[in-house]
């Protein structure tokens, strides 16, 4: 598994804000959007496109177009949804499935409560949205999911990664085509498993607390 951490100036600048408790809800979901754009650029390099060939104002010339079958965005329901529109603003085209996962206070391992993908996603490029990469079980159990129906490349955006994470995720897929992109890599989990510094409960500062 590769790790990416996207270095930026503008990165950095609109990671400070999004973790600063003061932060209200609707300026924390803009400042979301702006980042998974950002992180998306570095995600999509390896976009796969072919040669297309058209007609300028000018002149016939050869660009290039996403290949099909289209890529999948895959956002963790619930804090991924709020990656969503930043991730679909620079790939329009993506198709879209959901995993629903949440995790069990007591025993911090995930717990799946909601699937929607294709049955077939052979050849298909993924891209799995999920703010927080803690203790690595959501993520990893999604990207299994994927893997399983036949994905052979899988890319995870994340905000702020924990070194925790990162090795579970590398044990799971030592050998797999999956990457994962991040913006920041912090210190490491509280015994709550939350991530520190962090930024709090995604979920919670995109659509209020919900019991």
């Amino acid at each position: 598994m590769e790790l990416h951490v996207a270095n930026h100036p503008l990165i950095d600048h609109k990671m400070t804000l999004l973790r600063d408790k003061a932060t209200p809800s609707p300026a924390f979901r803009e400042l979301v959007a702006e980042l998974v754009n950002l992180l998306s650029y570095e995600a999509t390099r390896g976009l796969r496109v072919e040669p297309v060939e058209f007609a300028t104002p000018v002149a016939t010339t050869t660009g290039s177009k996403v290949t099909e079958p289209l890529p999948l965005a895959v956002p963790i329901i619930r804090a991924g949804l709020g990656m969503l529109d930043g991730f679909l603003k620079l790939m329009p085209y993506c198709e879209v499935g959901f995993v629903g996962m949440r995790r069990n206070d007591e025993t911090l391992q995930p717990e799946t409560y909601a699937k929607r993908l294709p049955e077939d996603l052979a050849d298909r490029q993924c891209y799995v949205l999920d703010p927080m990469l803690a203790t690595g079980g959501s993520l990893a159990a999604t990207v299994h999911f994927l893997l399983e129906a036949g994905a052979t490349d899988v890319t995870a955006i994340c905000l702020v990664a924990a070194p925790e994470g990162v090795e579970k995720m590398q044990a799971e897929f030592p050998d797999a085509n999956v990457r994962v992109v991040v913006a920041a890599l912090d210190e490491g989990l509280n015994e709550q498993g939350f991530i520190v510094p962090g930024l709090g409960d995604a979920g919670d500062r995109l659509y209020g607390v919900v019991d």
